[in-house]
């Protein structure tokens, strides 16, 4: 543990080094969390110290924070949401009847005082003095007896206490799996501060951004749980639990009746925790220095599962190290927490039912999410798709390196589920804000399927080759920082020169779309042994295109288009197939005409892009055959 804290701090120390070359800052914390846990009535205590260092140049007069367990209320921002959205989460309603209609109702709405989540803080000094709190539901608007300088360090005291809500979503109690604690998001936690300004957004389901900066944590609650954490368990043996080789190492006096559980976390943006009286512990250690921890339900239906899903796990860190950039903690933890999936420092918090296959699956993508989002920290709740979408397309990625039977890789049904988005007419860009998506489907389209044909697509604009390194330089570059959607262009234009700001803009900020048709193939009037193919760009939206010709004598040709704005060529990605570089097409110029130098009566089929990476939303117009 003493090398890993070692390593972080220089690795963060690197990290300003490089952020005061090129006038990068972020805010850092430091946590100590005392929190006392009354698992009868499912209420806690807690007393929290944080150094809050100030790395901008503003001088700030006031702070956020946010109380997330105050969206669990009826009446709530949360709940008001539930209620007016025409597809909401069905984890969060359910169905009535009412005069004899079955109706939709949030649950939210129905919880009694017992069984609402609520987060209160009090006592709140800086530096000894008290300072003024303004109540904003699940943000606390904090209002300081002494600015904050800039480069320089203050001290937040505070009490708080909350109840731990009837599992709704993420965080919760007793939830359909059985978990006893799933404590996501439980703690006052400081709002981020960066050069965009506060990041003080209420909370109505969607995603999360937080200060990087080390916790220290004790948890005390009843003897006879088992917590698994983010972070490194410091006491095992004062708790008689050994939780790097597992098992008691120690006898509790009979007379004890809670535990307290410490934990070190460092350079992470986010503590969660979850606890059971029947968890299942398995330890499974890795010879690429981490050790993965599996926590699960004493369930005769799920063990075997678990226990298959944990050497595809290793196979799966091993590979996303490889693709993407050394996993830089020495221990990560699968925790069934029993309400879908969620990313959290160092762990996860995952459903522990149903099918192998599934069960991986999400092991898959929400591990998946250390490398997008927990050392790779965007905003995700202003760039969902750099978070999901990324994260997604490493988990394909992962599942066709697991797969026996290996076929085509499993992104088309990315590419399918974007184009019904695009049909329903009910896209929204993806620069929406994450809260601010109209139905939710639109959203879970948006970050997931059409941000990770970002990746995907760039494979198509600059080859496989080069979008794996650029994930990796990216990687290396912004690791414990918040990048942005232009770091991730950037890095792609450094990696191949080509110019593609054209691309974010048109992919990422608009619904503008790629629709690419053969208008005409016809014989050159000039020379019948050769033959004119005219193409026509119907979408907005511009791209190089891929040309492929089979003739009747089964040879194959391939042509490239380059496009004017990229200033860029590719590598001919079939170099079995014999390629004809054309000129560069404007975006201006509606049409395009090329000739080969063969008849039309030759040609078995014409192809814009058969590799499927360009995501042209109408395909019929894409291939000719006379």
């Amino acid at each position: 543990m003493t090398k890993v804290l070692s390593s972080l701090f220089f690795i963060l120390s690197l990290n300003i080094c490089f952020s005061q070359s090129t006038n990068y800052w972020q805010q850092h914390v430091d946590y100590k969390i005392d929190v006392n846990v009354d698992v009868k009535n499912y209420r806690y205590t807690g007393k929290q110290e944080l150094v809050y260092t100030n790395n901008s140049s503003d001088t700030l007069t006031k702070v956020y924070f946010h109380l997330f367990n105050n969206a669990f209320k009826p009446g709530s921002e949360m709940d008001i949401r539930l209620q007016n959205i025409k597809d909401p989460d069905g984890r969060m309603v359910e169905k009535i009847k009412v005069d004899n209609k079955e109706v939709t109702q949030s649950r939210i709405s129905k919880l009694k005082p017992d069984e609402i989540g609520y987060l209160n803080v009090s006592y709140f000094l800086q530096d000894g003095k008290p300072a003024t709190l303004i109540d904003k539901e699940t943000v606390l608007e904090v209002i300081l007896p002494k600015p904050i300088l800039p480069k320089s360090s203050t001290v937040f005291t505070l009490d708080f206490n909350g109840q731990v809500p009837v599992q709704i979503r993420r965080s919760g109690r007793n939830n359909k799996e059985g978990v006893a604690l799933s404590m996501a998001q439980w703690y006052p936690k400081i709002a981020e501060f960066d050069f965009e300004g506060w990041h003080a957004d209420p909370y109505i389901a969607r995603e999360f951004h937080g200060v990087w900066g080390n916790f220290d944590v004790k948890i005390t609650l009843d003897k006879d749980y088992i917590i698994g954490a983010t972070g490194y368990l410091q006491n095992g043996n004062e708790i008689g639990y050994n939780y790097q080789d597992k098992g008691v190492v120690v006898t509790i006096p009979k007379k004890q009746k809670t535990l307290t559980w410490h934990f070190k976390a460092p350079m992470v943006h986010d503590f969660t925790w979850a606890a059971d009286k029947e968890y299942i512990h398995d330890v499974v250690k890795t010879d690429f220095g981490t050790t993965l921890h599996f926590l699960y339900k004493n369930n005769p239906d799920i063990i075997d599962n678990w226990k298959k899903a944990q050497p595809e796990t290793v196979k799966l860190m091993q590979y996303y190290n490889t693709i993407v950039g050394k996993y830089p903690y020495e221990q990560y933890s699968v925790i069934q927490g029993g309400d879908g999936g969620m990313e959290y420092a160092m762990c996860t918090l995952i459903l522990g039912e149903g099918k192998l296959e599934g069960l991986v699956g999400l092991i898959a993508h929400e591990m998946g999410h250390s490398w997008f989002q927990h050392i790779l920290a965007t905003n995700e709740s202003k760039h969902p798709w750099m978070d999901e979408g990324f994260t997604t397309y490493i988990e394909d990625l992962g599942m066709h390196y697991l797969a026996e039977n290996k076929g085509e890789r499993p992104v088309v049904g990315s590419y399918n589920s974007y184009r019904k988005l695009v049909e329903s007419g009910k896209e929204q860009p993806l620069s929406t804000h994450a809260d601010r998506y109209d139905v939710n489907f639109a959203y879970s389209i948006a970050s997931y399927s059409k941000g990770e044909l970002f990746l995907t697509q760039l494979e198509y604009l600059v080859g496989k080759e080069n979008v794996i390194k650029t994930l990796q330089k990216y990687f290396d570059e912004f690791k414990f920082k918040h990048p942005t959607p232009n770091d991730i262009k950037r890095t792609a234009e450094r990696i191949t020169n080509a110019h593609l700001d054209w691309y974010l803009v048109d992919w990422t900020q608009t619904t503008n779309t790629i629709d690419y048709g053969i208008k005409n193939v016809e014989a050159n009037s000039t020379n019948s042994n050769t033959t004119n193919i005219t193409l026509e760009r119907i979408g907005r939206m511009p791209m190089p295109i891929d040309i492929y010709v089979e003739y009747t004598d089964g040879s194959k040709e391939s042509f490239y288009i380059p496009l004017k704005m990229m200033h860029y060529q590719k590598e001919n990605p079939t170099p079995e197939i014999s390629r004809t570089i054309l000129g560069d097409w404007a975006w201006a110029m509606p049409t395009y005409t090329f000739t080969i130098s063969k008849p039309k009566s030759s040609i078995q089929s014409i192809s814009i892009d058969p590799s499927g990476l360009m995501a042209d939303v109408k395909l019929n117009n894409n291939v000719f055959k006379p």
